[in-house]
């Protein structure tokens, strides 16, 4: 058996990002952080933490952190259970649950169902930004325990529910569209026409392209990976972009943003990825999840 303590530790580093940080959260020194490591790794036999400006986990390293904090979950519900098992006040572990979520869900939706869940819970949340696209890699590394992705198949060892659709449209400024578009939105128009993305992952503006021309056009683009700075990027009429329906649609209301083809918008089906454990405090993270994301999101 491996020494909760170690992997206590371990999980500490990797969600600091480095070893003086996890030395104050724990309370100990830097140097006691760096030896139960070493022990650990010397126990297991590999790396587990790659040294650097963050700290991160080697792919061992990610099973042992999302194992230290599947116990951790687990024995905060327990405590729940067995109030006789709480430790003292100034002792009392604070139980975090590690999610990935996509930056347009972060800006949109998400941040009313982590304080519903904050309400009822003193568990901590973190939450780490990818590309909806790419949110389920991080449950198949074993970095997280539940994410928001457009993957509906369930990753191993865990459940998917549906959550519903954001909807984008295609906005630009009155003032873009009036340089770059002069004769109407077409591949021609929109390969010389500055788009916006949110990083090299971002193919959103891509696939709207695709599904209104039925063509693929090759972009020129400003990377803002940034939700807000999308919005504020549109407006002040620096590119075109898929922006989520309910940062625009009072800008849209306004006149202050255009649709490049009015009733063209692009729905991305989302999904609650979460990891199979008997956890009252992980269902009711998933039960704000979901409430929240039906309040906001398309059926």
């Amino acid at each position: 058996m491996l020494d909760t303590t170690l992997l206590t530790t371990l999980a500490a580093v990797v969600r600091e990002g480095s070893f003086e940080r996890a030395a104050r959260a724990l309370h100990i020194t830097p140097s006691a952080v760096s030896q139960r490591v070493r022990l650990l790794e010397e126990r297991v036999g590999t790396v587990l933490v790659v040294r650097g400006q963050p700290c991160t986990a080697t792919e061992v390293g990610n099973r042992l952190c999302r194992h230290a904090e599947t116990v951790a979950l687990l024995e905060h519900d327990l405590r729940r259970e067995l109030p006789g098992l709480q430790p003292d006040a100034g002792d009392a572990p604070r139980t975090t649950l590690r999610v990935a979520v996509n930056a347009d869900s972060l800006g949109t939706w998400f941040v009313a169902a982590l304080a519903a869940f904050a309400a009822q819970s003193d568990a901590l949340v973190d939450v780490s930004i990818d590309d909806q696209d790419h949110t389920s890699t991080w449950l198949r590394r074993g970095q997280v325990l539940a994410a928001v992705s457009s993957v509906a198949e369930p990753v191993q060892g865990c459940r998917s529910r549906k959550l519903g659709a954001l909807r984008y449209r295609a906005t630009a400024s009155p003032m873009f569209m009036a340089r770059w578009f002069p004769h109407g939105v077409n591949a021609d128009a929109l390969a010389r026409a500055p788009s916006l993305v949110f990083d090299h992952k971002d193919q959103l503006q891509a696939q709207w392209v695709r599904r209104v021309l039925r063509r693929d056009v090759v972009l020129a683009a400003h990377r803002l990976p940034s939700s807000h700075a999308f919005v504020s990027a549109a407006l002040a009429g620096l590119g075109w972009g898929l922006n989520p329906e309910p940062l625009v649609r009072e800008h849209l209301a306004a006149g202050e943003l255009v649709e490049l083809l009015p009733g063209r918008p692009l729905d991305v089906a989302l999904h609650w990825q979460v990891a199979q454990l008997q956890s009252p405090v992980l269902d009711q993270l998933t039960r704000q999840v979901l409430a929240a994301a039906a309040a906001i999101l398309a059926r």
